[in-house]
């Protein structure tokens, strides 16, 4: 278990929390790695009831780490990410997150195959994909627009326009606000009712709720090739090397 990925329980439910705030939480292959295998637990463990998503610092998450994607991944079920996708995807038991702060690419798109989504005041939702030379990923090109209506999700996922926590309880992408000085605390609670309920009928009205499997994961798929094969363009490269040298991307010459 990477040391920035924290894995607790919490009674039925089992925590997993982005610990790397210095980077806010910027996700590495590892870190990607041990959310999955904390997952694969959940799974297999009868006495689990739901599973967490938490963040220490004052970001959810600012998204991939550029060093580990700059130097590209190879398109595989294996690779982390790919894993990581896959497992959120067609998680079977509910998951509830909570939304501390920043959540940058995944960390909006992720939202999209979990059940309660909770956020602080702070939270600030955006997926700059197309401002890193990349696409959607996650399925998103099919299920942001399903969740935050069309026109929303073409502003969001196309120049990479922001949601407030606000903006995000309204347009249907997160449950409510929680308002409160223990964030963390506050969504447990809620984490903890759901727990306390049939966890049969639980998992089965998550099916019911879920789109259609087939579709989401033929989506994933399409945009994950996609999304590897923009990691090796020269658009990519550019903005990997406008990342170090600390300047804004130039995409006149392309």
């Amino acid at each position: 278990m990477s040391d920035y990925v924290l894995n607790e329980r919490d009674g039925s439910l089992l925590v997993l929390t982005f610990n790397r705030p210095d980077k806010k939480n910027a996700i590495t292959h590892d870190m990607y790695t041990a959310f999955c295998d904390g997952m694969d637990e959940a799974a297999a463990d009868s006495s689990v009831r739901a599973v967490v998503f938490l963040a220490n610092g004052d970001a959810f998450t600012s998204g991939n780490d550029l060093k580990d994607f700059a130097a590209g991944i190879q398109h595989s079920e294996e690779a982390p990410v790919f894993r990581f996708l896959k497992t959120i995807s067609t998680f079977e038991k509910p998951i509830v997150v909570g939304v501390n702060g920043l959540a940058v690419g995944i960390g909006t798109t992720l939202l999209l195959h979990s059940d309660l989504i909770y956020a602080s005041p702070e939270a600030v939702f955006t997926t700059p994909f197309t401002s890193l030379a990349l696409v959607p990923e996650a399925a998103s090109s099919l299920l942001l627009p399903r969740a935050v209506g069309t026109a929303k999700a073409t502003e969001m996922l196309m120049l990479g326009a922001a949601l407030s926590a606000e903006e995000a309880v309204q347009a249907g992408l997160v449950a409510r606000i929680l308002s409160v000085a223990n964030f963390h605390e506050a969504v447990l609670e809620k984490a903890r009712e759901l727990a306390s309920k049939a966890p049969s009928a639980i998992r089965e009205t998550k099916r019911l709720l879920a789109k259609n499997r087939t579709e989401v994961q033929d989506r994933m798929m399409e945009e994950g090739l996609l999304f590897a094969e923009r990691l090796k363009t020269p658009e990519f490269m550019e903005v990997a090397t406008a990342f170090f040298e600390k300047r804004p991307p130039d995409f006149s010459k392309f």
